[in-house]
């Protein structure tokens, strides 16, 4: 019988990264997609980089800011009594990072492929930006919407090298699914790994599938 530890653990830590996620990344998107800034196009580098990084590169660099010998980890251990490394909440803070695109570009195309001329009615009816981004265009990209939870939740559930990194194998703390597998095939317990890895597989397939049965039905309707 496979431990189900694992199992809550990356079901919880998933879900709490995609909450918060759709709550930073909509009014993020959004500036994103109608902003002038000058340096926008950095910035949407920035938010794409886990894209192309090794998740190693980016759980070492993380590893390395929550340690409490450098300056950020020491801060919040010195002030706050809170370590990061090694520990759920750090793997939260992670995986926000690392899931960010996931959620944000989704968004940020469903945003730039409404017609300009619906935000600018809104303002000319005298809404705020934030009515008519909750209101008006929010309800028009469910589509996007739903792309981003789905695609956040998913990788979150996949994550691997960030989760090592940052997180190790701790029981009940931060062993999440895919570092059991890794655990169970460096013990040659194939049995149990491919119970697991099954287990991924059918639920990242039937979310993917959710996805493409919307947006399909989305399509014929308009």
């Amino acid at each position: 019988m496979i431990d189900l530890e694992p199992l809550w653990l990356t079901a919880k830590l998933a879900t709490i990264t995609t909450v918060i996620l759709f709550f930073i990344s909509v009014p993020f998107s959004y500036w994103l997609a109608y902003s002038k800034f000058k340096y926008k196009t950095a910035v949407e580098a920035i938010v794409s980089l886990p894209l192309v990084l090794p998740p190693s590169v980016l759980g070492f660099y993380l590893l390395l800011a929550f340690s409490p010998q450098n300056l950020f980890g020491k801060f919040l251990s010195d002030y706050f009594d809170i370590r990061l490394v090694f520990t759920f909440h750090g793997l939260i803070i992670a995986s926000l990072i690392y899931s960010l695109p996931f959620m944000v570009n989704p968004i940020q195309s469903g945003f730039k492929s409404l017609p300009i001329s619906l935000k600018e009615a809104s303002f000319t009816l005298g809404k705020s930006r934030f009515t008519t981004m909750v209101k008006i265009l929010v309800p028009n990209i469910r589509s996007s919407l739903l792309s981003g939870l789905i695609m956040t939740f998913a990788h979150t559930i996949g994550e691997f090298g960030v989760v090592l990194m940052v997180g190790g194998s701790i029981p009940h703390e931060t062993r999440l699914v895919s570092i059991e597998i890794y655990d169970e095939v460096q013990q040659m317990n194939y049995r149990d790994a491919n119970i697991y890895a099954m287990i991924l597989i059918v639920t990242m397939f039937f979310m993917l599938l959710l996805v493409n049965i919307y947006n399909n039905k989305t399509k014929r309707a308009n």
